[in-house]
């Protein structure tokens, strides 16, 4: 038995499963709506049920602001729902690569930059922001974003944070050139459109870093000349890791601004950082976004405060994007 969607304002619509979220309905359908860790965590999914009757989990968490989380609702029957935002995508364009391991270096003591390589002819074919799942052999997964540009096809760049325990991230040391792993990309529906002439703000917490550079260097790659700032942040000075990256981009990014934010106060003296954390960082350093775009990456605690940052700063929530590091196991 299945239910039917309609998209409000529109002639759209789609079969829903008994017990599948709306969001899986939509996406198995060719239609994208914004969205990011599929947990119920990040908020991107939201949007408003304009008539018929939904369940989701958690409960009551659309009751504060009129909308759902559509990643965590499932139709009781038909329905018409108002998303954020929705395109029409390729549901077969999302396929399971087998990759081989190239090159693992340790950037941090808890940060490795895996690079993977696509079987000769193929490509990958993702936009910038856009993240992957690692297909573990217990049928687990876990999810982590791309941090190389999307013409960078033939290859994947992953920064991966240790995580103590965590099931994947424990075997990340021991990977070596010509091991294989199954991956399945792409996931995501999160990005800053570089048609826009505003100015962006980027927030990255550690490895939250690595969606950013994705879409960094697809700017530098198509000439993007919108104003960016970045803010990164660390607990000390090896959070950062990549200042290669940060420096390409000063050379060809016009109007590009960096804002180190790092925890540890030595650390942030000698780097000439901003001590403290990143939302403490965009009050000081950004005071007025009013007219501006913002991206935000890093864990749920952290993407919060910056949102509450941005938007006392005059931002309008609507242009405010995020995309959340959940730890745990993804949902394929």
């Amino acid at each position: 038995m299945s239910h039917d969607v309609r998209i409000a304002g529109t002639d759209v619509h789609f079969p829903c499963a008994t017990g599948q979220s709306l969001l899986d309905a939509a996406l198995r359908a060719g239609i994208s709506m914004p969205y990011s860790c599929r947990k119920g965590v990040c908020g991107n999914c939201a949007g408003a049920v304009r008539a018929g009757e939904v369940q989701c989990a958690p409960p009551g968490r659309e009751a504060d602001t009129g909308l759902y989380l559509f990643c965590q609702c499932i139709p009781l029957g038909d329905v018409e729902i108002d998303p954020a935002s929705w395109h029409r995508i390729d549901p077969s364009a999302r396929k399971v690569h087998r990759v081989k391991v190239f090159r693992n270096l340790q950037a941090a003591p808890d940060v490795n930059l895996l690079f993977l390589r696509l079987p000769a002819g193929q490509r990958a074919r993702f936009r910038a922001g856009q993240y992957l799942q690692v297909l573990l052999a217990d049928g687990s997964r876990r999810s982590y974003s791309m941090a190389n540009a999307p013409h960078e096809s033939d290859m994947l760049q992953l920064h991966i944070r240790h995580v103590p325990g965590g099931r994947f991230t424990q075997q990340v040391a021991s990977l070596k050139p010509g091991d294989l792993l199954e991956v399945e990309l792409p996931f995501g529906e999160i990005e800053p459109q570089e048609a826009s002439d505003a100015p962006l703000l980027c927030v990255a917490g550690g490895t939250g870093f690595a969606p950013v550079k994705s879409l960094l260097d697809d700017f530098v790659k198509k000439g993007v000349r919108r104003p960016v700032t970045l803010v990164w942040g660390g607990r000390d000075k090896a959070g950062l890791y990549l200042p290669e990256a940060v420096e390409k981009w000063r050379k060809f990014l016009p109007g590009f601004r960096f804002i180190a934010s790092v925890e540890d106060e030595a650390d942030a003296r000698e780097l000439g950082a901003w001590q403290g954390r990143v939302d403490a960082a965009v009050r000081a350093c950004c005071p007025d976004l009013s007219g501006y775009d913002a991206y935000c990456c890093g864990a749920p605690a952290m993407v919060t405060a910056v949102r509450q940052a941005c938007v006392a700063a005059g931002l309008d929530p609507k242009r405010f994007g995020c995309d959340v590091f959940v730890a745990g196991p993804a949902l394929g």
